[in-house]
């Protein structure tokens, strides 16, 4: 039977996670660590999944709008 990760625990992790560069590697910490409970471990492997993910749309997004706004100011100058 695994082991529960208390509330307290919970909030102790939150806290970290919040600090900014320490949270990114903590999560990495937790996520690949072998003393990490299973619960906080794919919580944190989620975490980064969801990281990945969301860096890769803003990525995605930045260069539809820029794209679309350089073709148009490039159209126009071209006139």
């Amino acid at each position: 039977m695994e082991e529960e990760v208390s509330v307290g625990e919970w909030i102790v992790t939150f806290i970290i996670f919040s600090i900014p560069i320490i949270g990114f590697i903590m999560l990495f910490v937790w996520a690949f660590g072998d003393n990490t409970k299973p619960s906080k471990r794919n919580w944190a492997r989620a975490m980064l999944i969801s990281i990945v993910g969301l860096f890769l749309l803003a990525i995605l997004w930045n260069f539809l709008v820029f794209g679309g706004v350089f073709y148009g100011f490039n159209s126009s100058v071209n006139v």
